[in-house]
């Protein structure tokens, strides 16, 4: 009996978990067919992406825990009127995937493998020897329950999907930053395939989730 209740518990702990994770997407995209970029009106105002004060962090997860670090962006531009990102697009280094919750050897062998450093594992993740840089867009930009959305081609290992995610700009002087909220995306429509279950149907408990989440932050200067 005590053994029958102890498996009912292990059981229902692992079903909230995976109900908490699922539950916990912030903001999911569904990524779309790639659109025309948006171009700026001749009013507006061009800034240059300052890329030492600039970052994208994500967080990746499975059943049995989470990781997270950041992205550098290489370079970028956008064009804005009154505040507004009226298109722009800036160029992500793939080359500096950054592993933040570990340290030594393990941090050192999670980032060789998100970038296929390893024969074998080249196309397990970013096979950033092949795919250095990733580029994202801006396609529009619309309003939604209050908040103002992105929109935007994001290509990645080249793929180029629509994916939109909402985001606040502001600028001060001769300074814009935007900053997005927590967004997610699904690393397989970007044939990120490596262990996931909507993929391999034979993997058990030994998948990692198909969302990545995202939150991009950027500063840029007045050209």
């Amino acid at each position: 009996m005590k053994i029958r209740f102890a498996s009912t518990l292990i059981i229902t702990a692992l079903l909230i978990t995976a109900y908490s994770c699922k539950g916990e997407k912030q903001n999911e995209t569904e990524a779309s067919s790639a659109e025309e970029v948006k171009e700026a009106p001749v009013e507006a105002i061009m800034y240059n992406v300052d890329v030492a004060s600039s970052s994208i962090n994500w967080t990746g997860s499975k059943l049995t825990g989470k990781h997270s670090g950041t992205l550098s962006l290489a370079s970028g531009t956008f064009e804005a009127k009154e505040g507004t990102v009226m298109s722009g697009s800036f160029i992500i280094d793939m080359t500096s995937i950054n592993v933040t919750d570990l340290e030594g050897d393990d941090k050192t062998d999670l980032e060789g493998h998100l970038k296929g450093e390893k024969e074998g594992t080249e196309d397990h993740f970013f096979n950033v020897a092949k795919f250095p840089k990733g580029v994202f867009e801006v396609t529009g930009i619309s309003e939604k329950e209050g908040k103002t959305y992105i929109e935007g081609n994001l290509t990645l290992k080249d793929i180029k999907k629509n994916i939109s995610f909402p985001a606040t700009t502001s600028v001060e002087g001769d300074v814009m930053t935007l900053n997005t909220e927590v967004f997610t995306i699904n690393r397989t429509d970007w044939s990120v395939n490596y262990a996931s279950k909507s993929v391999f149907g034979d993997l058990g408990d030994k998948f990692i989730n198909d969302e990545i989440e995202i939150k991009i932050s950027i500063k840029a200067n007045k050209s």
